[in-house]
């Protein structure tokens, strides 16, 4: 892309995604010969910047160096899929980068500006993903109930029939470990084959995530991710069951499959101090938006983009009186 710091040229700006923040992580040595251009860029096309100046070579590709970056990232708040981070460097810099990326907030996109004959010709490390349920087997029962949220994610927001499955054959997967004839194998696929669905296109990837990592670190160890992610997908069934977005037989349905998979539905946690940090955190890495995904019935989703804290507490209280009364009832299994 020739020209490519040349403020006429947009194609840096939007690399990655629409206009907006970005985080620039850049070699030192570079930053030394690029960064005056570099800057005049980023703000001739009016994009909001931080820079992190890295000293980077082989003998300092380090887990310091990936933690850095995570901090930085943090610190600057960033959106998980909005906001890519700018990656400006050789090889070993843009595998810094991509390492911290790939470890928060599971997966935030980065954008390569390779400075470096050997970075111009670095290539993807994923060309496939080779899908076999023979290796769930050694997995432990509460591990697959979690990687079952995630399935149940992409039911609920995306896939009405997949979550009709999920009714029927669910508890099978659990107790099986996903071996059961015909389902495992089918389901998987559905689910992996779903790209558009998390890859930044939808916002039905977002499902489960916004407050959940709030949850899932004040919560360690206690909480595995998808017991994290599923208490914010029934908080947010909840508040869609408020807003009218979902009736009361789906609601059941949607807290009773989470019953069934073995996923919890509420965490003291999210109904005190880390209800109030995790919508903190949502403003501010959505630039002072307060959105969430909502489902909106059984297999679609709405995004809403006015959520208030004390809708939050209210949705978390009316869990919490459902999760009393329906304790000691009976299940589908006896």
């Amino acid at each position: 892309m020739p020209g490519l710091l040349d403020p006429g040229n947009p194609a840096l700006a939007l690399a990655g995604g629409p206009p907006g923040r970005r985080l620039v992580v850049v070699d030192a040595r570079v930053h030394e010969l690029h960064g005056d251009r570099l800057h005049h860029y980023l703000d001739a096309r009016g994009v909001d910047h931080e820079t992190l100046v890295l000293p980077v070579h082989a003998q300092v590709k380090t887990m310091d160096a990936v933690f850095q970056v995570a901090d930085r990232m943090d610190s600057f708040g960033i959106s998980r899929r909005g906001a890519p981070v700018l990656a400006v460097g050789g090889g070993v810099l843009a595998e810094v980068v991509g390492l911290a990326c790939t470890l928060y907030r599971r997966s935030t996109p980065f954008v390569r500006i390779p400075t470096t004959l050997h970075g111009l010709l670095a290539h993807r490390p994923e060309v496939e993903t080779l899908v076999d349920p023979a290796f769930l087997v050694t997995l432990g029962r509460r591990q697959v109930a979690s990687g079952l949220a995630e399935v149940l994610k992409v039911a609920l927001i995306a896939d009405a029939d997949l979550f009709g499955l999920l009714e029927r054959r669910g508890r099978d997967l659990l107790d099986t470990r996903f071996q059961a004839a015909g389902v495992g194998t089918a389901v998987l696929a559905r689910v992996v084959g779903t790209t558009a669905f998390d890859d930044g296109t939808s916002d039905g990837g977002h499902f489960g995530h916004i407050l959940s990592p709030t949850l899932e670190t004040r919560a360690l160890p206690e909480l595995l991710h998808g017991e994290a992610v599923c208490v914010e997908m029934a908080l947010s069934t909840v508040v869609a069951r408020r807003r009218g977005l979902v009736d009361a037989e789906q609601t059941e349905r949607i807290l009773r499959l989470m019953r069934r998979l073995e996923l919890p539905v509420r965490h003291p946690l999210l109904e005190s101090i880390a209800l109030g940090e995790a919508l903190a955190d949502t403003v501010r890495r959505r630039d002072g938006g307060r959105w969430l995904p909502l489902p909106s019935g059984i297999g679609a989703g709405v995004l809403v983009d006015d959520l208030g804290g004390r809708e939050l507490v209210g949705a978390a209280g009316w869990l919490r009186a459902w999760s009393a009364v329906t304790a000691a009832a009976p299940t589908l299994d006896g």
